[in-house]
């Protein structure tokens, strides 16, 4: 039966324990749950024990409540142990990298200590109890090494922090994040919804690939994704063609530093092979990245009419896949586009067939940054298909001002054509686009053939820019058209400079 010491002595641990408890709820409340647990565990023992100690004596046999004194000092020793390792580790060194194991077996030693000292006080001799438990230790650890060896690996791996929880692993042909690390196994959590358990013991035999980690700093994960463009096209124009679109496009999930790099990694006798090398910023994502990152592959390639060829094998020397040029049909899509925008109105509908002949189409898709403000540029883009966002100038990407959205069929960038003016603002496609793009040099010989069309460019040019400019809204139709002239007369000028017209 208890003593008023022990009772006394059990009450000052419980209301400690307490207090630990509810100074961690309040600083910690992703553990309340385990804290009131606790709290109840040892209000619970500590009730018990009083009603021992008060209708104790009422036992035939005093050894039964031995037996159960010692069951509820435990179970309060238990408790407050939980709580109070819990108050030191998770409350006021929560700021410090600590392995979690560590409080596990601090537990574990503390119970041990525990343990030893009651047997002491029962009149228990510990040296006797200690030879035969290493005796049966000796025993217990030659029909369990495998275990064993999991044990210790589980406390190797958390108190020399090789892995963490959070990092992303590859383990033989595993790829996943390490959710848990317990005393037996590691957990792994794939891309594929599947957890991975990984017995302890093969972590520390084998060897564990840590992702997105440069020693103790995290970082991106590079990636690898291939392609091939057939032998008509030189691999420094592939390269450079490629590399300019990816550092172009907005693509989620890419990290923005280090740059995207494309290599020339192979000749096949069916094509040359390419890799994109980028580094992924959201693990988690890795798949889709990809995909995501072979679409703006792709649009880049058709915009620059490069192919990526079918298996095949020229069989004759010297031999060479015939080129399709424009047919007819895509001529007369062009035509009928140029024919619904107001920009080219001035022209005849022969001089719309011939600039349609000039078109290059040019594929984007979305993210993809059509163009980019302050680039300078003497190209203007038709808008067939999709649709395009306009925005202006800011510090950041995800602060620039949206100003506005366009729809096929129209265009943008004219006072690049028409006067070699810087772009004034960054088009993005919000979805899959067609555009052509019309150069300089393929608008320069109709001009030239009737400089009279520089004065119709410039009439719609400069009402478009009247119409749409902030100053001007309150402003009447009169006022609006009186600097539609003027801005009219100065775009002439500047277009007859630009293409040397006299």
């Amino acid at each position: 039966m208890p003593t008023f010491d022990t009772v006394y002595d059990a009450v000052c641990y419980a209301l400690a324990g307490i207090l630990f408890a509810l100074v961690t709820m309040r600083f910690r409340r992703d553990l309340r749950t385990g804290s009131v647990q606790m709290i109840l565990l040892l209000l619970v023992g500590l009730g018990m024990l009083f009603a021992l100690y008060t209708y104790g004596s009422g036992f035939a046999d005093a050894s039964i409540a031995v037996v159960i004194r010692e069951a509820l000092l435990a179970l309060l020793a238990i408790g407050f142990a939980r709580i109070a390792i819990s108050f030191v580790f998770q409350t006021l060194l929560r700021k410090a990298d600590i392995p979690r194991i560590l409080p596990d077996v601090l537990f574990v030693l503390v119970l041990l200590v525990y343990a030893l000292f009651r047997m002491h006080a029962a009149g228990v001799n510990p040296t006797s109890i200690v030879a035969s438990g290493a005796i049966i230790g000796t025993a217990i650890g030659v029909s369990m090494q495998q275990t064993l060896n999991n044990l210790w690996g589980g406390v190797a791996l958390q108190l020399d922090n090789t892995c963490r929880i959070g990092d992303w692993v590859r383990i033989d042909n595993i790829i996943g994040q390490i959710i848990d690390i317990r005393w037996r196994y590691l957990s792994i959590a794939t891309n594929s919804g599947e957890t991975v358990i990984v017995p302890n013991a093969m972590l520390m035999a084998g060897r564990v690939t840590v992702l997105a980690r440069r020693g103790d700093v995290r970082t991106s994960w590079r990636r690898e994704v291939d392609f091939s463009v057939s032998y008509n096209t030189p691999p420094s124009r592939v390269i450079a063609a490629v590399q300019d679109a990816l550092a172009r496009a907005e693509i989620a999930n890419v990290a923005p530093t280090p740059a995207r790099i494309v290599l020339c990694k192979s000749f096949d006798e069916n094509a040359i092979h390419y890799a994109v090398l980028y580094w992924l910023s959201e693990l988690r994502l890795d798949v889709q990245t990809d995909s995501a990152v072979r679409v703006h592959v792709h649009a880049a390639l058709k915009r620059e009419q490069m192919e990526i060829p079918l298996p095949h094998r020229v069989l004759i020397d010297g031999g060479q896949l015939p080129r399709a040029g424009t047919s007819e049909e895509a001529l007369l899509k062009r035509h009928d586009t140029l024919s619904q925008i107001e920009l080219f109105a001035p022209m005849t509908a022969d001089e719309r067939r011939a600039l349609a002949s000039e078109l290059n189409d040019c594929v984007y898709v979305r993210n993809d940054v059509i163009s980019r403000r302050g680039e300078l540029a003497d190209s203007l883009y038709v808008l067939a298909k999709g649709q395009v966002a306009i925005y202006g100038e800011a510090d950041t990407a995800q602060n620039r001002p949206r100003l506005g959205t366009l729809q096929a069929p129209a265009c943008f960038g004219e006072m690049g054509l028409l006067t070699g003016q810087a772009r004034t603002a960054t088009v993005i496609a919000e979805n899959d686009v067609l555009c052509y793009r019309l150069d300089k040099s393929g608008f320069d010989a109709i001009l030239r053939a009737r400089p009279e069309l520089a004065d119709g460019f410039a009439k719609v040019v400069a009402r478009r820019q009247a119409e749409n400019d902030a100053t001007l809204q309150a402003a009447d139709a009169d006022a609006r058209a009186r600097m539609a002239v003027s801005r009219a007369s100065d775009l002439v000028r500047r277009i007859r400079q630009f293409f040397e017209i006299t």
